[in-house]
């Protein structure tokens, strides 16, 4: 039978209880999941060879640190996983607000109430979720709240002195003593509190106002940050960045695996309900790349990075039309389609900075550009270089010829985002030899629901490829003859619209 844990100060030193400082427990615990080879941080992903490393070291070395990164690099998941290291419980003396240990207590209120009371004295327990506090910095921060201020009522009510512990109000980082406190955007801090941080991370205590008031304070401090050269809303004052022992750097992920698996673990996919809708993976890759795409565009500011949210709420919105799609027709299994990529393009218009040349195309524009530079991007993984076959022979199209022919004779298509399953892949079976280039070159995993989504994937491929022109429809696309639109274009008709020009080149 498993004895209760100790509910008075006697019991809690009979039962060999140490105080311990709560960066000896981090590295303690730590160090015992190392040896043991557990999983440490559940859910980040592609930090395994860069910032985790990093981290471990800052933990073992009993370093407070700073994450520096760019937006959506999971900065605060990573400092709310830290209390993963924590002991599950520790006694603490109730009703004083610093979370005091019953034997080792650091305010005189705290050792007045233990003298009194003895071995008698009742303890509680703090859980360790209940150790990890943030704030978020903002301009209207003060240091009452996080560090403290005299409470002038509450020392006229008690007759007290202002210099005495009774009367202060505590701030938000003395009540996470014993804990890890987390500030994050620190530059947004203003100077004037980031001082007031000085004594916490050197001296390990704090002090109110001008009253000789000093208590200790047992705290790991973890800050959060994008790089200086981002914000223009502050920076980190030199003293306190020079108090700082490690800093992190945070990226976004390298490779398209990870961060296909971080979208996929982080999206809202398995909705349930009546409507089951299929990703095929070549839509997902599709989806993730552009994310990569965005970050390496010449219209948007890449100081300011791009979230790994933009690729979670495109997919979260590209399912949800296939959904709509579904509910509109009576359908319960649908495939999403490289035409719901279109109207899901407000997951991207509000989550990337447009520069100068960006805002002169318009943000609808550089993000259905983004969408189109994605899908080319997965189009040339599986299919022959279109340029180069164009290249070693202008008359010829390679295993494009077939479909090229087709609408180089005045055939087109048009496809609606809300056309029932069957009827739009009869109208892409329709398209001479398309099927089996799809076959051929896509990566089809399901064919009985993937095949729609195959090949339309096929003409968008060919049109980023500028083999196919296409017509932006009120409610879909429309495929036709990349050389009758020219004509068109030269006639006066409207034609395709341009995509967004390349930095420094003429149309």
């Amino acid at each position: 039978m498993a004895t209760s844990r100790p509910r008075t100060v006697g019991e809690l030193k009979r039962s060999g209880y140490q105080p311990i400082g709560v960066k000896d427990e981090l590295r303690r615990n730590l160090s015992k999941a190392l040896r043991e080879k557990k999983p440490l941080f559940k859910g980040i992903i592609g930090y395994e060879k860069t910032v985790m490393p990093q981290l471990l070291n800052a933990i073992l070395g009993h370093h407070d640190f700073i994450l520096l990164g760019l937006r959506g690099q999971a900065k605060t998941r990573l400092a709310r996983q830290l209390v993963e290291f924590l002991d599950p419980e520790i006694p603490v003396l109730p009703g004083f607000p610093l979370n005091e240990d019953p034997l080792a207590p650091v305010s005189s209120g705290a050792k007045a109430h233990i003298s009194a009371g003895g071995d008698d004295t009742p303890i509680g327990w703090l859980s360790r979720e209940e150790r990890y506090r943030e704030k978020l910095a903002t301009p209207d921060v003060t240091i009452a709240d996080l560090i403290g201020d005299i409470d002038p009522i509450k020392a006229a009510n008690k007759r007290l002195d202002y210099a005495s512990e009774e009367v202060i109000h505590y701030g938000i980082i003395p009540r996470t003593n014993r804990g890890i406190f987390c500030i994050n955007e620190l530059p947004d801090l203003p100077a004037r509190i980031q001082v007031g941080l000085l004594n916490i991370m050197q001296e390990r205590d704090i002090q109110i106002r001008g009253f000789p008031i000093r208590l200790p304070m047992d705290i790991v401090m973890i800050y959060t940050a994008n790089p200086e050269d981002y914000t223009n809303r502050g920076s980190i004052i030199t003293p306190l960045k020079d108090r700082i022992d490690s800093q992190i750097l945070t990226h976004y992920p390298a490779k398209l695996d990870d961060a296909m698996h971080i979208t996929a673990q982080e999206a809202w996919a398995e909705r349930g309900g009546e409507v089951s809708v299929h990703v095929p993976q070549f839509m997902r890759e599709a989806i993730e790349e552009v994310g990569f795409q965005a970050r390496k565009s010449e219209f948007l500011d890449q100081s300011s990075g791009v979230s790994a949210r933009l690729s979670i709420s495109l997919l979260e919105n590209v399912i949800s039309n296939a959904e709509r799609r579904a509910l509109l027709n009576g359908e319960t299994k649908i495939c999403v389609r490289p035409i719901d990529l279109q109207p899901a393009v407000s997951a991207v218009t509000g989550k990337v900075e447009l520069v100068y040349e960006g805002e002169q195309e318009g943000a609808l524009s550089v993000a259905r550009h983004l969408i189109g530079r994605a899908v080319k991007a997965v189009f040339d993984r599986h299919f022959p270089d279109a340029y180069k076959i164009k290249e070693q022979d202008e008359s010829s199209f390679g295993p494009y010829k077939p479909v090229v022919n087709y609408f180089a004779r005045g055939s087109t298509l048009k496809l609606s985002d809300t056309d029932a399953t069957p009827a739009a892949l009869a109208a892409l079976r329709a398209v001479e030899g398309l099927e089996q280039l799809a076959k051929a070159h896509v990566p089809i995993q399901h064919p009985e629901i993937e095949t729609i989504a195959a090949l339309e994937f096929v003409l968008e491929g060919l049109h980023q490829s500028r083999l196919l022109a296409k017509d932006e429809l009120e409610t879909g696309t429309g495929y036709r003859d990349m050389l009758g639109s020219m004509f068109e274009g030269l006639d006066g008709g409207e034609g395709p619209p341009n995509p967004p020009r390349e930095k420094g080149r003429r149309r």
